[in-house]
């Protein structure tokens, strides 16, 4: 009997070093994901701020993978470029030179959208095949992949946007595009820190979850809301702090009618929210560390309560340089990736009052 007993414990012990094993595995996976993600949203951004989103016309996503090899596949993509009303209105007279440097930007965004689809389908499947996803995870990882090529279509949608009436791309269609990368992003944020071992600290607060909840869905509504005024190149304008255009609340915020689409098209309006929507994340984040540090200072949670705050101020600050110096290209992408490091480390601390999802050795000890 004691033999038996013996054996069993050596089999669960086994069981859960496979187990610890795998999820290190599919964590530095995701890390691998993730960084790969924060890097085509900064070449994103760049290629936004440099205006080199429609530098490419017509949607290869195979062929698109080799650029220009010779002076006539040059001419060619150039001669393409030139049909559109961006070249024709603003860029008329550009040389080839010059194209090349939009190109080069676009052709860079799109190859690491790509190589984050070979990233994250490739080790999946080998992770999948091998026995080594747990099954509460297989739907989830699944989903992201799925949304990963659904935003390949997205990004085609946005470029199509600014090849026939206009001069750049919709900031709907814009917005749309960010938000879901923001998304993937997130979900594998969630998911590898649910793969990772977390404190026993309580929580500081009965509404300490949720607040870190609302944190998090705020830094990506407020990251909605600078999509908007990249679109429409808002930050350009009423570059003072902390008056707008001379005033507090500036004049004309619904010039437009019917008066909600001032919220979406009205340069002026979509820079005011943006700005309160700062405010309004800056307020919240001190709320939350205020009361997380008085309840449990020397909790796990009230010291990310604090990085989560310091991150929030840092990237206010970053945000008011940017308009002050009419958003020089540098400052915008450090914005941009200021924005995807709150968003991140806000999901990673709301995960943290969930833990790590339960291990499927644990459950049979239990039963």
């Amino acid at each position: 009997m004691a033999g038996v007993e013996l054996a069993t414990e050596q089999m669960l012990r086994s069981e859960i070093g496979r187990t610890d094993r795998n999820r290190r595995q599919i964590r530095g996976w995701l890390v691998v994901v993730l960084f790969t993600l924060f890097a085509l949203v900064l070449v994103g951004g760049a290629t936004r701020l440099t205006e080199s989103g429609l530098s490419i016309t017509e949607w290869k996503p195979i062929h698109g993978v080799i650029p220009p090899l010779t002076a006539a596949e040059w001419e060619e993509e150039f001669q393409l470029y030139q049909r559109i009303p961006q070249y024709q209105q603003i860029n008329k007279g550009m040389t080839v030179g010059e194209f090349k440097t939009i190109f080069w930007w676009e052709w860079a965004h799109r190859l690491l959208a790509r190589t984050i689809g070979v990233i994250f389908a490739v080790p999946l499947a080998f992770f999948w095949f091998t026995g080594r996803v747990e099954r509460r995870l297989r739907w989830p990882l699944l989903g992201i992949l799925a949304l990963g090529g659904f935003q390949g279509f997205i990004g085609w949608w946005m470029v199509s946007s600014g090849l026939v009436e206009r001069t750049d791309v919709s900031q709907y269609r814009l917005a749309t595009h960010l938000v879901i990368a923001c998304l993937i992003f997130a979900a594998c944020m969630w998911i590898q820190r649910g793969l990772c071992p977390h404190s026993g600290d309580a929580a500081p607060t009965d509404r300490s979850r949720k607040m870190a909840a609302i944190i998090a869905i705020m830094s990506l509504f407020q990251i909605y809301l600078g999509a908007l005024v990249a679109g429409l190149d808002a930050g350009f304008s009423y570059n003072t702090w902390p008056l707008m255009d001379g005033a507090w609340i500036p004049s004309d915020l619904f010039l437009q009618h019917p008066w909600w689409i001032n919220v979406f098209e009205n340069p002026k309006t979509v820079q005011f929210i943006h700005r309160i929507g700062a405010y309004v994340l800056f307020a919240m984040a001190l709320m939350h560390v205020i009361a997380s540090v008085r309840a449990a200072p020397q909790s796990t949670h009230a010291r990310r309560s604090v990085l989560l705050f310091v991150l929030v101020l840092v990237q206010a600050a970053i945000g008011i340089t940017t308009l002050l110096l009419q958003v020089p290209v540098g400052w915008g992408v450090l914005h941009q990736g200021g924005a995807l490091v709150v968003l991140g480390f806000a999901i990673a601390h709301w995960r943290g009052f969930i833990g790590e999802y339960p291990k499927p050795t644990a459950i049979e000890l239990r039963s």
